[in-house]
């Protein structure tokens, strides 16, 4: 019988030290009452506990979670109906306050996060809810963040997921966008139209330009060409009718040589001056402005006696 009791003790004694044994693994914390109240907390790794005095009271790990938030309805400020689901990502940092504190903080914080989603989407327009998801995470975020911040939990990110309204709304934004692309269509189309024409009249005007430009300079060029050939034409001319008069000089020169040393000369020069009558005669038909000379045969010998005359007179 006391060999039984021995054994009894034995087992008891074993089981005890065997249950006082607590190993804690790594990204988790344990918390341990004492008779009922908190005594303490353990730290990774071996620890020991007093047998049938001490308990584990809480375990829970300090790694970051994911909580899902279900899809729940809410009413923007302009009365328009959407449902709205999201992510939360948060940690324990006190693990004394999120046991002792709160109870069920799951639970606790499922409820906060969606009361926090109603309040914030009602104080927004619809279609501020969409462009916005930014500043809405933020602000969720600030808020959870402090309203978590007695239970020991530290919310670290907030990302609303779906934003979708009931289908009566989203027919009518269907229909409101398929009207707001028309238009833009539309002002498109009419914008295209408008820089072809500016541009098609822009080119007219810019090819009349060019070709007026080309006219003035054609203008310009052809009335210097005819100046210049002017120009020639009188330096021509005037060169001419220079040499002509050194030439006729000279030629008088030669006469008067002629007659003042040749006795015989006198014959000549009413041959030569009879010559040059009728050679101004034909330089007179052969002219632009040619006129027709009536001219008496029976006064040419009186006009180149007249002529020989004067010959003589200056040769005395």
């Amino acid at each position: 019988m006391d060999v039984f009791f021995t054994l009894i003790l034995m087992a008891l004694g074993g089981a005890g030290v065997a249950g006082s044994v607590k190993i804690v693994n790594q990204g988790n914390e344990v918390l341990v009452e004492r008779l009922g109240s908190y005594n303490r907390k353990l730290a990774p790794g071996l620890n020991f506990t007093m047998p049938f005095v001490d308990r584990v009271a809480y375990q829970e790990t300090i790694r970051e979670k994911v909580l899902d938030i279900p899809p729940q309805s809410c009413i923007t400020r302009d009365n328009v109906a959407i449902t709205v689901d999201a992510i939360i990502y948060w940690r324990i940092v006190d693990m004394e306050k999120a046991y002792y504190k709160v109870q069920n903080l799951q639970s606790a914080m499922t409820n906060l996060v969606m009361t926090q989603i109603r309040a914030e989407m009602g104080s927004l327009e619809l279609d501020e809810t969409f462009t916005a998801r930014s500043e809405i995470n933020e602000i969720l975020l600030r808020e959870l963040d402090t309203a978590t911040d007695p239970w020991g939990v530290k919310v670290t990110r907030v990302e609303l997921r779906d934003i979708i309204p009931s289908k009566a709304v989203q027919e009518s934004m269907e229909l409101q966008m398929s009207a707001e692309r028309r238009k833009r269509a539309a002002i498109l189309t009419s914008e295209g139209e408008r820089e072809s024409a500016v541009n098609s009249a822009r080119g007219k005007a810019d090819a009349q330009i060019l070709d007026a430009e080309a006219c003035q300079k054609s203008v310009v060029m052809q009335a210097e060409a005819e100046q210049k050939a002017l120009v020639l034409r009188a330096q021509a001319e005037r060169q001419q009718q220079v040499l002509k008069a050194q030439a006729t000089a000279e030629a008088i020169k030669i006469v008067n040589q002629a007659l003042k040393e040749d006795p015989n000369a006198p014959q000549a020069g009413k041959v030569l001056l009879a010559l040059s009558y009728l050679d101004m005669g034909t330089e007179i038909g052969k002219s632009e402005s040619s006129k027709v000379v009536f001219m008496d045969p029976h006064s040419i010998p009186a006009a180149l006696q007249g002529m020989l005359s004067m010959v003589e007179e200056e040769k005395k």
